[in-house]
Formats: structure tokens, sequence, C-alpha cells
């Protein structure tokens, strides 16, 4: 079986897919939701041609929405227009047969920031992702941060929103007691988390059971764990190199009789995922083109090369990719 382009069909006709794939739909479907990756042309301006090859890989690997416009699109490095664009292409290409969330907090004042969710969400998308970090200053309590959460759900409506503990400008973790108030609202549908503890994950399930809200599980050696407790989804870096891997193991980590492969793609999951890391995203690109998927090594963030050992890894992990396609039976 081959690691590259996956024998899957695309999807000629996707809004057939689309009552059964928007967040908050089907109870217990587990989702594989990707942080996309953003490709550059050579004159660093984002390639729309390969973005729609990227988004027919995603799909025919399995994903079951998208989050656009996240720290893996490189969206620090975006302007206001070019990540209205990027979300604008990805949310005509899958036309509704698929969920499409976008990062959307981005301004000095909270009005700003009100203003541009506002943009984001006329793009078409099912939510706008609220960067935890942006709302409150490091050394700010959870009293300042729920201020500002309250203030700028008053200026945005009723705008369906999401929450993402993004490791950059720094990572805000929700504390139980914020979870909780932001529950309350009832404006949120989905949350990537990043705590990287999944005892912590189990406490937010808990106190989102009956809510609206879906969590996702940003950290890859998690990913078998919260799922079985309880979590929506993953939304791992790792899915730019094996989407259908996670796709697979949201299928089946419940599955009474595939438990044993389960355990054993969770251990290699967890055993490759520092060596992916290192280099991110420009890591994340030299193995899509690994595997035939039609983008350029350029990237805004990291204009460093991969050095030569870097490479030898990742093609290393590209060929055992093979065994794992076979163990769990994708072609």
């Amino acid at each position: 079986m081959s690691a590259g382009v996956l024998s899957l069909p695309v999807f000629s006709n996707l809004d057939l897919f689309a009552k059964n794939n928007f967040f908050t739909g089907v109870t217990d479907e587990k989702k594989f939701v990707p942080v996309m990756i953003t490709p550059f042309d050579s004159s660093l301006k984002i390639d729309f041609t390969a973005l729609s090859g990227l988004i027919d890989f995603y799909i025919q690997a399995g994903a079951k929405g998208f989050f656009a416009n996240c720290l893996s699109s490189e969206m620090y490095t975006l302007t206001n227009e070019e990540r209205l664009s990027l979300v604008r292409h990805v949310v005509k290409q899958v036309n509704g047969a698929f969920p499409v969330v976008a990062s959307g907090s981005f301004g000095q004042t909270l009005e700003e920031r009100a203003s541009f969710a506002k943009k984001m969400y006329d793009t078409g998308v099912n939510a706008v992702i609220l960067i935890t970090s942006h709302f409150a200053d490091k050394t700010d309590n959870d009293d300042t941060l729920m201020k500002n959460f309250e203030k700028f759900f008053t200026l945005t409506g009723s705008i369906p929103m999401g929450t993402y503990e993004c490791p950059s400008p720094y990572k805000r973790i929700l504390t139980p007691a914020v979870f909780k108030y932001l529950l309350s609202t009832n404006r949120l549908i989905y949350h990537k988390d990043t705590t990287l503890d999944v005892e912590k994950i189990k406490e937010k399930l808990q106190l989102a059971k009956g809510n609206r809200l879906e969590l996702y599980d940003a950290h890859t050696p998690n990913a078998m764990y919260s799922l079985q407790a309880g979590a929506k989804g993953i939304s791992a870096i790792a899915g730019n190199f094996y989407p259908e891997i996670f796709a697979w193991l949201c299928a089946n980590v419940n599955n009474p009789e595939k438990q044993n492969d389960v355990n054993w793609i969770q251990s290699e999951l967890t055993k490759t995922d520092p060596l992916i890391s290192d280099g991110y995203p420009m890591s994340a690109k030299y193995f899509l083109q690994k595997r035939k998927v039609p983008l350029e090594l350029l990237c805004r963030t990291k204009a460093t090369a991969l050095t030569s050992i870097q490479k030898e890894k990742l093609d290393e992990l590209n060929n055992n990719l093979t065994t794992w396609h076979k163990r769990l039976q994708i072609k």
C-alpha cells in the first residue's frame, strides 16, 4: 500500500453530506478536524490552487470539518484581508458539506476584534474562534478575562463562537470557572483544548455535558484517551501529516473489536509526535510533498529550510506510514 495520495473517492457533490456534518449535528460521531496549513507560492502569496488540492486531500482522508486561519495556517503572518480571503476560499470549496471555523479575534481593542469577528462570520463560517490570550494580558486574572469576554459577546450579537487555547501570543488555559461561564452564555460550539492534561480535559467535558459545545483535543499523545473520555474529536498538527490515521482513530476508538489496533496506533502516534513538531509547519509541507500533495516548501513563519537530518527522519516516517495503513486496512 502506498503512503502517497489516498485512493479514496473525491466528493463531487459535497452538499449531499451537509446535514450530518455540522458541529453539534451527529450526537455520537467522533470527528477529525484539521488545523489547516496555508500553501504559499514563490512570491509568498497564498496559493489558492494548492489550497484547493489540500482541501481535497483532507476530505479524501476523512476530515469532518475544517479549522482555517489558525496557528498552523501562519495566521499571525497574514493580513486581515488575507485571513478573510483564505477562509472564504475554504468555505466556498466545501460548499456547506462540512463545517468551517476560523480564528477571528484580531485587533487592538475589543471593539476592533468584534468588528473583525463580524467580517469573519460573513465569510460563511459556522463559528468564529476566539484566541483565549487575546482577551486578557498574561498577568490579568480570570475576572478580567470574563469581563472582556462578556463585553465582546455584547458587541457581536448572536454570532456562534469557539475558543482556542493558542500558544501565541501566550497560552491562556481556560480554568473551570471561566469555562463554566463561557458555557453559560450558550455562544460556544467548538473548543480546541491545549492543556495536554487528560484530567483537565475530563473536567471540562463534565462541565460541558448537555451543552452544544464540542471539545477537540490538540495533543496527539492524548488522542485515544480524550476521545474515550467523551471529546468530540481531534484537531492536532499531526493531522497535517497523516489525516487518515486520525479519521480512522475517531471512527474506531470505541469499537470493542478494534481496541488492539487503537492502542497500537496511539502508541505509534505518541512516539512520532516529537519528530513532526521539529520545524513545523515546514515539516508538514515537506511530508505532504512526499505524499504527492502539490504545494511548495515555503513558509512565512520559518524561512529556514529543513536540515538533511530532519528530512531523513520525515522520510523514514513516511515509509512507516505504509505499515500503519496495512495494519489498519486503510487503502
